[in-house]
């Protein structure tokens, strides 16, 4: 259970666990090393796991009929990464979730946690609270795609996480931002001058 602890502790973010819970929780952990590009999840497949970064840095992303690269979620150490609707609707993705950094994740699959949650109500609460968590954050940057410029996008973005802007490669960070590799450079050059 060792080796569990660091998304028991996120989950004791959420709801209270006890011994036994832990114990419940952690029995349905598979712990996978990836290597940096390593997809773990690609279009067309079922995506049947949630994946816990537990060190190391992935991103989840599209490629749209032009051929065009849209990131969708970095998640790094301490965060949850799927390709979402494939896994709740149990349908194939339409994502991939790639490795950006050689990583340890933590995944659990779904059936396993509907087990989970009809057993244990704590666990219901906590997948519930995280979901609407995601869902408030995903509408926050709909928002902010729709109401600044691409300068205020990467600034905000920078400002909440400026670990992953260090971590991420550009072509990700801009493809998240909405704007091509080159006109972030351009942002990221004309902000080094005003500082």
């Amino acid at each position: 259970m060792e080796n569990h602890k660091n998304i028991l502790n996120n989950i004791k973010r959420y709801v209270d666990l006890n011994e036994s819970d832990s114990k419940q929780f952690s029995a349905i952990i598979t712990t996978l090393k990836v290597k940096r590009r390593q997809f773990i999840v690609q279009p067309g497949f079922l995506c049947s796991c949630q994946t816990y970064v537990l060190k190391g840095a992935l991103r989840s992303y599209f490629i749209n009929n032009e051929g065009v690269d849209h990131t969708i979620q970095f998640a790094i150490e301490d965060w949850f990464i799927s390709d979402f609707s494939s896994y709740i609707n149990q349908e194939p993705a339409s994502l991939f979730v790639e490795a950006l950094e050689d990583s340890i994740i933590q995944q659990i699959t779904y059936d396993d946690v509907e087990k989970l949650c009809r057993e244990n109500p704590k666990f219901e609460r906590f997948f519930r609270l995280v979901a609407q968590k995601s869902f408030a954050f995903s509408q926050k940057r709909v928002l902010s795609n729709l109401g600044k410029s691409a300068e205020e996008r990467f600034i905000e973005f920078q400002n909440i996480y400026p670990e992953i802007v260090l971590r991420v490669p550009q072509y990700a960070l801009a493809s998240y931002l909405g704007m091509s590799a080159e006109f972030l450079s351009k942002i990221r050059k004309r902000l080094a001058i005003k500082s």
